[in-house]
């Protein structure tokens, strides 16, 4: 069960980061009055920065990894 956990963890953590910056985008375009080219980009850098940081963990977990 603890196994699931984490990669539940995992999980919520991708989408938490992607809305993050989506969010944080979209409120720069307000403010900036620039809709909706941040909002795009705080997405696409939240996806990108999300799957590396899964891509990472998943490696450090491989058994015989080094890190």
């Amino acid at each position: 069960m603890a196994e699931g956990q984490k990669y539940l963890a995992l999980g919520l953590k991708f989408a938490a980061s992607i809305v993050f910056f989506m969010l944080a985008g979209l409120a720069l375009d307000r403010w900036l009055g620039w809709t909706p080219i941040l909002t795009l980009v705080g997405t696409v850098v939240g996806a990108v920065l999300s799957f590396l940081n899964i891509y990472w963990a998943l490696i450090r977990d491989e058994p015989g990894s080094q890190r």
